[in-house]
């Protein structure tokens, strides 16, 4: 009879652990699921932006322009050339209206193509040049099959004789699609055709460099000395839970503070790098001090107390041989934190870095936004054409927060020593 029932419990246990580990794998399963899916929807989003199509104009200077040119380009009417020559591709167009709809065909910034050519190829002004510029977005998004070009013309952002004018640059391989490096290469612009990333990537360089240079030594410091050289009172219990109360904070609440402090008390500049990296930083902080003084609580009470055994002093012990066996951890903690801050909006909303900045900065002080901004503010965007912007936008800050942690898991790994 004992052992009919120790049997049962035996196999009742065995079944329950054989569910469990199934819905372990279950859960992880579908957590996979969802990732991918999510990973997927994004990437095929994100396509169209990777690709850019671009018009080949026939465009050759007149005597006037040269002139003007070798006296001073910036006094050349390179929008005016662009049309000029634009028009002279379509000698049937002739009524206004037409030659706007042509227009209408390329980027408001296609007349910077034709510049930079020109500067870049001096001893070509008197040749008949074919200069491939941005098409407008509308273009781009019909030839992507973005747009319908079977859907009533009042249906659509494109007219008919726009369709017209563009099977004729297709039937005389005048339209090329090439890699859209202008992602890259661009600041912000209300054109989607011209909107690029490199001001919001630079923007969060600077401020990441900001937060990084503040929050590592100041948090390092104090989880120091709250671990290794602070009394164990009520003073230090106080603060080791306000600093992990503050861990906790809503992130806006650390905008709110900056917007306080920094901008309305101290009068620092308005969407810069400074400030936002300033308040990035008192968020960072409680991440660093705690992952320190988890790394440094990791190590083996022997390690102090042989060095103490030898005669090593407290300051000895801590910076020689507590400190570097914890470093892995605490570059870990930090770059972690680092990555966190990188992926915020919502304090730096409150500082002005979601405002639209074309220039990109080159200084912590000028005006910049940052990358998660940016997304943010495509993604409001009506223009259709910055979904796969926004897309694109979303991979690229994935890539660079996925490099922060590979860059974590290697360093954890390289200097981690063992005992």
């Amino acid at each position: 009879m004992i052992d009919s029932s120790t049997d049962i419990r035996l196999k009742n246990r065995y079944r329950a652990e054989k569910r469990f580990r199934f819905y372990c794998v279950s859960a992880l399963i579908l957590a996979l699921l969802i990732l991918v899916t999510l990973i997927s929807s994004i990437a095929i989003s994100s396509i169209p932006a990777f690709t850019q199509t671009n018009i080949g104009i026939d465009v050759k200077m007149d005597n006037e322009h040269i002139l003007q040119f070798e006296d001073n380009p910036e006094e050349v009417s390179w929008r005016s050339m662009q049309k000029k020559s634009f028009y002279a591709m379509f000698p049937e167009v002739e009524t206004r209206t037409e030659k706007k709809e042509l227009n209408k065909l390329l980027s408001t910034g296609a007349y910077l193509n034709i510049k930079d050519f020109f500067l870049k190829n001096q001893n070509k002004l008197s040749n008949e040049n074919i200069i491939y510029v941005p098409a407008s977005d509308d273009v781009d998004l019909l030839l992507k099959d973005l747009i319908d070009r079977e859907l009533p013309e009042d249906m659509r952002t494109i007219s008919d004789n726009q369709i017209s004018y563009l099977d004729d640059l297709i039937s005389n391989n005048r339209i090329k699609k090439t890699i859209s490096w202008r992602l890259f290469s661009n600041s912000d612009s209300r054109e989607p055709e011209l909107a690029g990333l490199k001001g919001g990537i630079v923007g969060t360089l600077l401020t990441m460099f900001v937060t990084l240079i503040i929050s590592f030594p100041i948090g390092v410091l104090a989880a120091i000395y709250l671990e290794e050289i602070a009394p164990k009172n009520r003073f230090t219990d106080i603060i080791e839970v306000n600093i992990n109360n503050l861990a906790a904070v809503p992130s806006i609440v650390y905008g709110l503070l900056g917007l306080a402090v920094f901008l309305n008390y101290l009068h620092m500049p308005r969407s810069a790098p400074l400030v936002g990296g300033i308040v990035l930083a008192l968020m960072t902080l409680p991440v660093i001090i705690i992952s320190t003084r988890a790394a440094m609580a990791s190590i083996p009470p022997s390690i102090r107390e042989a060095a103490y055994g030898v005669g090593a002093s407290q300051m000895q012990v801590i910076v020689h041989h507590v400190f570097p066996l914890a470093l892995p951890g605490i570059l870990t903690g930090t770059i972690i934190g680092i990555a966190r801050a990188a992926g915020e909006t919502a304090p730096l909303l409150m500082i002005g870095m979601m405002a639209f900045i074309v220039d990109v900065p080159s200084k912590i002080t000028d005006k910049a936004t940052v990358l998660p901004a940016q997304i943010y503010m495509w993604a409001n965007n009506p223009e259709r054409a910055f979904q796969a912007k926004t897309a694109a936008g979303i991979i690229c800050l994935m890539v660079f927060l996925l490099l922060m942690n590979a860059l974590a898991i290697y360093l954890r790994q390289k200097y981690e020593n063992r005992w």
